[in-house]
């Protein structure tokens, strides 16, 4: 039996490319006989987020109330990021995208690994590369490099597939109370924030020993 994992995220948020760069290395680490499932689910930070995005200096000093905090804030995941390998070039970042698009690309990608493959190469390609995700050209791009056929990626952005299914997955995230990303589901055991690689190891051998669990569970 599969362990399923479901990860509720959004591609600007930092503590979920950590999430993911934690989740990937315990992963890694499981017993061959463990095997897991994994899919991501979309919820937007910003669903009121214009199409083209905005300048993130403008938003950062909206949001927050100064440029100064801010960037306390990105030093603080940049810090927390070295500890997991993983790499926040916030200066290379000149615009907060609308990420709806990004997250009817996942689905277009289909389950698997070949959603997971993609799922991280955006967060790269956000927080390390520093392109704007909410371009759909950029997107294409993304995908192809990901192995997707580019232009049948593109002329699927160019549609309106994948709209409803996203809208759908958000509503339900919002009526099952997942108010904030990264939300991890283990078997039915609900994780919020970053959480550490011990814990996530430990309830994915936990579901692995007792597969039969109670659903609806929530740490």
């Amino acid at each position: 039996m599969k362990i399923s994992i479901k990860v509720t995220s959004d591609f600007i948020c930092p503590w979920c490319r950590i999430a993911d760069a934690r989740l990937e290395k315990v992963l890694q680490s499981l017993p061959e006989d463990v095997e897991v499932e994994v899919d991501w689910l979309p919820l937007e930070l910003n669903p009121g987020m214009p199409l083209a995005g905005m300048d993130r200096t403008a938003y950062r000093r909206a949001k927050f109330g100064s440029w100064a905090y801010s960037h306390q804030l990105d030093e603080h995941t940049v810090e927390k990021g070295k500890t997991d390998d993983v790499t926040f070039n916030y200066p290379a970042i000149q615009r907060v995208p609308n990420t709806f698009a990004a997250h009817r690309l996942t689905l277009f990608a289909g389950a698997g690994p070949a959603r997971s493959l993609l799922v991280k190469r955006l967060f790269q390609a956000y927080f390390e590369e520093g392109r704007d995700i909410g371009d759909l050209d950029v997107l294409a791009e993304v995908a192809g490099e990901c192995g997707m056929d580019k232009e049948a990626a593109h002329n699927y952005l160019l549609s309106t597939a994948g709209e409803a299914e996203v809208i759908q997955l958000e509503d339900l995230a919002r009526q099952g109370d997942i108010n904030s990303v990264p939300t991890l589901d283990i078997a039915g055991i609900r994780l919020t924030g970053a959480v550490p690689e011990d814990q996530l190891r430990y309830y994915i051998m936990d579901a692995y020993r007792n597969p039969i669990k109670t659903e609806g569970g929530q740490i």
